[in-house]
């Protein structure tokens, strides 16, 4: 078993870059107060390694409403046999495309035990009821469901924020899916914030919900965040770094400041995630 199993992994390399933030770089490199180096997969593998952490790879696939190319479930289906042990990836549909479920089915044939949606990019309302058919296919394929929620950093801090809106990542929908779909594991990236006592609600509310903790430095979690995982929701959270914006030795050296127990911190780290993921 690894250290830890970060499930908010982005590849800082020229293929994900250029595609998924593209012009808006600058801005949200703004945002994280953070400049990108790009790197080869390689080196990202090499750093994960070092540091005995399994890192689980995001992209979303929004060619419907952007018509940008993207890393592709096949792509992300191999990471695990490239980088045993060290990499592995998590699939996406896109939610207008009418061939999605039958991508729900290929992402489970390749292996791969979740999907990763960003509402705000892929501009949909997950909680719509038109799309109510892809979590009835995510739950009978047993496909863990991950979803951006909240702000968001892609083209934040410019007018219009590049035509992004931030209100379908709102956690809100989390309620009525969870719901609806009790057999379905669902995780809010990013806590919902600046949503996040609705999202920690939700969570209290019902189990199936989980939360994670990524793209927040962890000195910055607001006190009820802290004071959740570490006690009522401590089954229920899960590491996420959303590297490359985030450094893995801060995350680490910041986490350890919480004042957390050794065994709250083992399962946020890496109990909760093995679970989830069967590993």
């Amino acid at each position: 078993m690894p250290r830890a199993i970060d499930l908010h992994v982005h590849l800082p390399m020229d293929e994900w870059l250029d595609n998924a933030i593209g012009p808006l770089l600058p801005a949200t490199e703004a945002y994280f107060r953070a400049k990108v180096p790009r790197k080869r997969i390689e080196d990202v593998a090499q750093e994960y390694a070092d540091r005995d952490i399994l890192g689980v790879v995001l992209d979303w696939d929004d060619r419907s409403v952007t018509g940008r190319g993207w890393l592709g479930n096949d792509w992300l289906a191999a990471l695990s046999e490239r980088f045993p042990g060290v990499l592995m990836g998590f699939g996406s549909v896109d939610p207008w495309s009418d061939g999605a479920a039958e991508e729900m089915h290929r992402v489970h044939d390749l292996g791969m035990k979740g999907l990763k949606f960003h509402p705000t990019m892929q501009q949909f309302d997950p909680g719509d009821s038109q799309f109510s058919p892809l979590w009835a296919k995510a739950e009978e394929l047993g496909l863990i469901c991950l979803f951006h929620t909240g702000t968001c950093g892609i083209g934040a801090g410019t007018p219009g924020a590049g035509g992004t809106k931030i209100r379908f990542s709102h956690p809100g929908f989390l309620d009525g899916v969870g719901a609806d779909f009790p057999g379905l594991t669902l995780i809010a990236a990013h806590f919902g914030f600046p949503w996040f006592q609705e999202c920690l609600a939700l969570a209290l509310h019902k189990s199936n919900v989980f939360i994670e903790l990524s793209g927040w430095a962890p000195k910055y979690l607001p006190p009820e965040v802290r004071r959740e995982i570490g006690k009522r929701l401590n089954g229920q959270t899960l590491f996420g770094s959303d590297y490359p914006f985030i450094s893995l030795d801060r995350w680490f050296a910041e986490f350890d400041d919480l004042g957390l127990s050794d065994e709250a911190k083992q399962n946020i780290l890496v109990g909760n995630a093995s679970k989830l993921l069967g590993l």
